[in-house]
């Protein structure tokens, strides 16, 4: 049986891989095995994004969680980051996050978070997944034992944003786009960021169920390019479904990924002495352009596995305080336990206020190599892991890399959410890096 668990919690698409009678166990299971844990009766704080499979899914898991004892917050809709920081905050034993992320709406998942607001442990993992797993119905708790729901989305909310809003301290105020996916972040955004910027533009912010991602947010960037030279505005943000990812874009409509974030911020923390060991922690795929501009401004690169698990870990591992990805999942350890797109959106405002240079001037030291990712969809039947022992793959690899001869990379992993091998190669030039991509994808398929 595969695992249960992924790099981000439970994923799969909903009714099909993601039913009620999972949602159902699974919470029943986190009860249980967080009850044994914390020798109490534990307490849930729970959120969803916008997709449509959401309350059916969360009712679920509510229903499970309360048959085998355990107490419910229940917050309606909010970005994942506010189920972190309002668990901690209540001093919850779990949060839970009902969201499949930057995922198309027909997937969902179900991420759980510890009582310190950080992903859980393999062990608890393994624990909640044994119990699903087990044959038979579990045992339900019966009289005054059975768990009840509290509702306390809008006082906690509002707590969430207050929060966001001491992170802000604008050097100028500029025009603003926000791109918020049709998703979570409709609950927060405005309130976060219409007292920081001279002008405040908001697309995509109607969620119909079926329309989150939906060409629109961090993975499909073009919605806030064209916002912003459409509005003439000054830099725009675009966050993903459930809010912890953050993709900008410079005046120019020329999009700022995870990757010149990351490196414009740590120079900032740097000026104003907070970055520990000039540190900053990212993955694999963080492209060759940030590598030397890291080099060049005095910042330590340490790469991890692709993944904010990860990277999350090395970060604890080595007291780093800024770390994050390309895609733009980015942790200010400081002031967050997982990544908080709305947060890196305020940091990355008061970096680029501090001077009257334009967006695209702030970002242009910070080169961009030719990268090109190519997701295969594996047939039905296959595994990723068949898939990656492949001859004909590792030969494809062995191959293009003596054709970059040094001048490039190339990184073959497989997805930690879908039934895809991710093929990434860089390059000096596009069209090297285009063609050894298609001919490792093309690899991938045999």
């Amino acid at each position: 049986m595969p695992r249960l668990f992924g790099t981000d919690g439970i994923r799969g698409i909903a009714n099909i891989e993601l039913d009620v009678r999972l949602a159902y166990r699974t919470g029943q299971a986190a009860a249980m095995a967080l009850a044994a844990e914390s020798n109490s009766r534990p307490v849930f704080v729970i959120g969803k994004d916008t997709r449509i499979s959401g309350d059916m899914l969360e009712t679920a898991f509510i229903s499970g969680l309360c048959a085998s004892g355990a107490n419910v917050m229940r917050l309606g809709i909010v970005p994942t980051p506010a189920v972190a920081h309002i668990t901690t905050e209540l001093k919850a034993h779990a949060g839970v996050v009902i969201s499949a992320s930057h995922n198309p709406y027909q997937h969902n998942g179900i991420k759980i978070f510890n009582s310190r607001g950080f992903k859980l442990s393999d062990a608890l993992e393994d624990e909640i997944e044994r119990l699903v797993n087990m044959r038979g119905a579990m045992p339900m708790e019966v009289d005054e034992n059975i768990g009840h729901v509290l509702w306390g989305g809008i006082t906690h909310l509002e707590r969430y944003i207050t929060f966001l809003r001491s992170i802000a301290k604008p050097g100028r105020r500029i025009k603003v786009v926000l791109d918020l996916a049709n998703g979570a972040a409709v609950s927060t955004a405005y309130k976060v960021f219409e007292h920081f910027v001279d002008e405040l533009h908001i697309i995509n912010d109607n969620p119909d169920g079926l329309n989150i991602n939906d060409g629109c947010g961090s993975t499909s960037p073009g919605a806030l390019s064209d916002a912003v030279l459409r509005t003439g505005s000054d830099v725009g943000f675009a966050f993903d479904g459930d809010a912890d990812r953050v993709i900008a874009c410079d005046e120019k409509g020329n999009i700022i990924d995870g990757d010149k974030v990351l490196g414009i911020c740590a120079r900032h923390l740097i000026s104003e002495g907070k970055l520990p060991g000039n540190l900053l922690v990212s993955t694999v795929m963080s492209n060759l352009g940030l590598r030397k501009y890291c080099k060049e401004g005095g910042v330590e690169l340490l790469t991890t596995d692709v993944g904010d698990r990860n990277v999350l870990e090395a970060m604890l591992e080595k007291n780093a305080v800024l770390g994050g990805e390309q895609s733009g999942h980015i942790i200010f350890l400081n002031d967050a336990t997982t990544g908080d797109g709305q947060l890196a959106a305020l940091k990355f405002l008061n970096a680029i206020t501090l001077t009257d240079l334009p967006v695209s001037e702030i970002v242009r030291d910070i080169p961009t190599y030719p990268q090109v990712l190519r997701n295969v969809q594996l047939p039905a039947g296959i595994t990723k892991e068949q898939a990656l022992e492949s001859p004909a793959l590792t030969a494809a690899i062995a191959k293009a890399e003596g054709e970059l001869d040094g001048n490039g990379r190339i990184l073959v992993r497989a997805s930690g959410t879908e039934n895809l091998i991710r093929v990434m190669v860089e390059a000096q030039f596009l069209e090297i890096a285009e063609n050894l991509a298609m001919t490792i994808a093309l690899a991938v398929l045999e």
